[in-house]
């Protein structure tokens, strides 16, 4: 099969269009003629040497697919009440970037009906990430305000529609006013552009210094005391990636005094029985949020996938809104 593999840890170059075995589906998975692949951040981290392949997981990149199930353990398809034929996107621990890709089946979900395989394969990665983070480590409930720090982002587009679907309040932070404009066509309250506010400052502001109950964050660093700075009481810290560093320092008695929480996680080392609760969570009640159209896809751009380099060079240029997808 054609697969875009990692020829070495580099620039975005260094992604090849390659010849590899075809997989086969083992135990509790199956076999997927993959569509589209969906395009995230740490992909681009894989392929500059910096996020390790979770043991026993595909060298190729790719954490989403979507497409049709072509072979598989047959009780495990039926115990899903799915079967050969029916369309389905994926969350794997990699090896998306492919014409086929093997996937547990607990972590396959059916295409959204009236959705195309390209929407289809901009779904998983965010829509589990967020459900996980937001909502059962950040715990947020109707009524509360979430921060989202990078509202433009896949994450960040994902964030805003499912955190007003679930009726929260939605502040995000963006580098310009057109990322603004976007957010806040999406569903988002306010908009912040760090650029030119202080995003600690304007988030207080908008909350009448309350603080806001919930932040998503994808900076940490020097980010993190501003943050709790501008938490309510109560308020949880969750972060998902260390795009500003590892290191911040924080005010121990601030987070006695208010109660903060500071929480994260990484959800590609996880074990499947953890990634399938996020995916029953999802059918219950996101997939009918899509299929309503309450909540919809952002793509900003489709590639073909012998273009996966350029895809990636736009992703590091930070001027897209949404999802990078590519096809098959």
């Amino acid at each position: 099969m054609k697969a875009i593999a990692i020829s070495s840890p580099g620039a975005p170059e260094v992604l090849q269009l390659a010849e590899q075995p075809k997989p086969q589906a083992g135990a509790g998975e199956l076999l997927i003629k993959v569509a589209a692949s969906g395009v995230n951040r740490p992909d681009v981290l894989q392929r500059k040497g910096l996020y390790p392949v979770p043991p026993g997981a595909s060298e190729l990149p790719g954490l989403e697919v979507a497409g049709v199930i072509e072979s598989g353990d047959a009780d495990a398809l039926a115990k899903a009440g799915l079967s050969i034929g029916d369309r389905v996107c994926a969350l794997v621990a990699g090896g998306g970037y492919a014409q086929w890709c093997v996937a547990p089946v607990a972590q396959c979900l059916r295409v959204p009906a009236g959705f195309s395989d390209v929407e289809a394969a901009s779904l998983p990665e965010t829509f589990f990430t967020v459900w996980s983070n937001v909502f059962d480590r950040g715990r947020l409930q109707p009524g509360e305000t979430l921060l989202v720090q990078g509202g433009s982002s896949g994450i960040g587009v994902t964030a805003i529609q499912l955190a007003k679907a679930a009726g929260a309040k939605v502040i995000v932070t963006v580098g310009s006013d057109e990322k603004a404009a976007a957010c806040l066509a999406l569903g988002a309250d306010h908009a912040i552009n760090y650029k030119t506010h202080d995003f600690a400052e304007e988030a207080k502001r908008l909350t009448d210094g309350r603080g806001v109950d919930v932040i998503l964050d994808m900076v940490a660093g020097h980010y993190v005391a501003r943050e709790l700075s501008c938490l309510a009481d109560d308020g949880r810290l969750v972060i998902i990636a260390t795009q500003g560093g590892n290191d911040a320092q924080i005010n121990s008695g601030q987070v006695l005094r208010r109660r903060l929480t500071i929480t994260g996680s990484t959800l590609r080392p996880r074990p499947v029985a953890f990634k399938a609760a996020i995916a029953q969570a999802l059918a219950e009640h996101v997939w009918p949020w899509l299929e309503s159209g309450m909540v919809k896809p952002v793509i900003y751009k489709v590639f073909p996938a012998e273009q996966a380099a350029q895809a990636h060079a736009l992703m590091e240029s930070n001027q897209h809104i949404g999802k990078l997808v590519l096809t098959w």
